[in-house]
C-alpha cells in the first residue's frame, strides 16, 4: 500500500493510521463480515468505519477492542499491538514536536514524526550514511543550507533520548567510499561513523563489494517498527522527488526478510568497525 498523508477537512490520513485500519480491515475480511456489521457493534455509521479503516480518523481502544471480539481475534499480543499502534497514532496526530520549527522539511514531516515514536528502525543505505548518523559537516555538503542541517542534527537526538530507540543500519560499501565533501569531510565522516557504532542502541554493519550482488542493491530503505518487531512494521522508501511507504501486508515482510538477507552478507560490528576506520586511515 502506497500513499502520502493527505488532508482532508481537518483530518488527516497518516500512515500509522492506514496501518492500523489495514490490519483491523484485514480481520474483518477473514471474518467474513462488512462494514456495516462492524459499524453496528460500535455504534457507529459504516462510513465511520470506513474512514478508520482508511486512516483518516484516530481510533479509540474500547473500538478496538469490541472489532476484535467480533472478529475473534483472541491473541492477546496482537490485541495489544493493535492498541499500542492506536496509541502511537493518537500521540503522532497531537504531537508539537521539534519538526514543526522546520517548514522546509515538507514530505520528510511524517516520516520524522514517526522517527520520532518508534522503537526500532532498520536501514539498508546503498549510496549515503544512513542520515541519523551523518556528522555536520557530511550533511552540509549534502544540501548547504542552514535550515536542512539543523532539522537532521535534530533528528539525531532520537538516539539519545529516552526510551532509547534502536536503530540497526547496513551500509554498502560504495557508500563510504563516496568522497561527499572531499577526503576531509569524508573522513571526518568515517570516524564519525566508526565511534557511533559504539553505542549500545546503535549496530552499524558495512556489506563489502565482495559480497557480490546482492538483492535489493539498487535501492536504500527504512523498516520503522513501533511494537514488537515483525509485528506492526511500516517500510519508508525515498526517491528522487517522491516518497513511498508500505503499510505492513506481505510486501513490508518481504522487505524485513530481505533486510536480514542483506545484513547476514555483511561484516560482524567489530570488523564493520576496523573497516569503517581502515577506509578512514586511507583517506
Amino acid at each position: 500500500m502506497e500513499r502520502s498523508q493527505t488532508p482532508q477537512g481537518n483530518r488527516m490520513s497518516t500512515v500509522l493510521g492506514r496501518r492500523l485500519g489495514g490490519e483491523l480491515a484485514k480481520h474483518r475480511l477473514e471474518a467474513g463480515l462488512t462494514q456495516g456489521q462492524a459499524a453496528k457493534v460500535i455504534s457507529a455509521s459504516t462510513g465511520k468505519v470506513a474512514r478508520m479503516e482508511s486512516g483518516w480518523v484516530p481510533m479509540r481502544d474500547p473500538d478496538i477492542r469490541i472489532l476484535c471480539e467480533l472478529y475473534e481475534v483472541t491473541d492477546p499480543a496482537a490485541v495489544g499491538g493493535l492498541l499500542e499502534l492506536a496509541r502511537v497514532d493518537r500521540e503522532r496526530r497531537k504531537a508539537k514536536g521539534w519538526w514543526n520549527d522546520f517548514p522546509g522539511l515538507g514530505a520528510m514531516k511524517e516520516y520524522v514524526a514517526l522517527e520520532s515514536a518508534a522503537t526500532a528502525i532498520k536501514t539498508w543505505q546503498v549510496a549515503y550514511v544512513p542520515g541519523l548518523l551523518q556528522c555536520e559537516a557530511y550533511i552540509r555538503a549534502l544540501k548547504p543550507d542552514d535550515n536542512f542541517v539543523a532539522a537532521r542534527l535534530a533528528r539525531q537526538q532520537r538516539l539519545d533520548d529516552e526510551p532509547r530507540l534502536h536503530l540497526h543500519a547496513v551500509v554498502y560499501e560504495a557508500a563510504l567510499r563516496n568522497l561527499i565533501g572531499g577526503a576531509d569531510v569524508m573522513r571526518e565522516q568515517l570516524e564519525y561513523l566508526a565511534d557511533a557504532s559504539e553505542k549500545p542502541n546503535v549496530s552499524v554493519r558495512v556489506l563489502p563489494f565482495s559480497a557480490g550482488a546482492q538483492v535489493g542493491i539498487g535501492c536504500g530503505y527504512n523498516v520503522l517498527s513501533f511494537t514488537e518487531p515483525g509485528a506492526m512494521d511500516v517500510v519508508y522508501i525515498e526517491i528522487p522527488r517522491t516518497q513511498v511507504w508500505i503499510e505492513g501486508g506481505d510486501e513490508a515482510t518481504e522487505h524485513d526478510e530481505m533486510f536480514e538477507r542483506i545484513a547476514g552478507e555483511a561484516l560482524d560490528e567489530p570488523a564493520s568497525r576496523t573497516f569503517i576506520r581502515s577506509l578512514s586511515k586511507d583517506l
